[in-house]
């Protein structure tokens, strides 16, 4: 069983809802932290789903800040994380460790 932690996203986000990271065959993925940014002058609201589930629901983040969210979260095989934003100046990073 081979274990690697690493970052899952990397990305800004779409206006619209897109997959941001699929979890790969044989693997069982523990999601660890989540960093959303926003570096425009206006606030704006982002969403993110993991497997069709809204864990974050049109949240608001102000202009030019971070938010930071630790959790442990299973994703198996296939399974994804999903996301959007009302701006593009949203940015997703998320970690964790894919199990495989």
């Amino acid at each position: 069983m081979a274990t690697t932690t690493k970052a899952l996203v990397r990305a800004a986000a779409a206006t619209s809802t897109a997959t941001l990271y699929t979890v790969p065959a044989s693997t069982t993925t523990v999601i660890s932290n989540i960093v959303v940014t926003n570096s425009a002058a206006t606030a704006a609201t982002f969403t993110l789903t993991l497997n069709s589930v809204d864990i974050f629901t049109t949240t608001a983040i102000a202009a030019n800040s971070t938010i930071t969210i630790d959790l442990k979260q299973v994703l198996a095989t296939t399974q994804i994380i999903a996301g959007f934003a009302s701006a593009i100046t949203v940015k997703f990073h998320i970690s964790g460790v894919e199990i495989s």
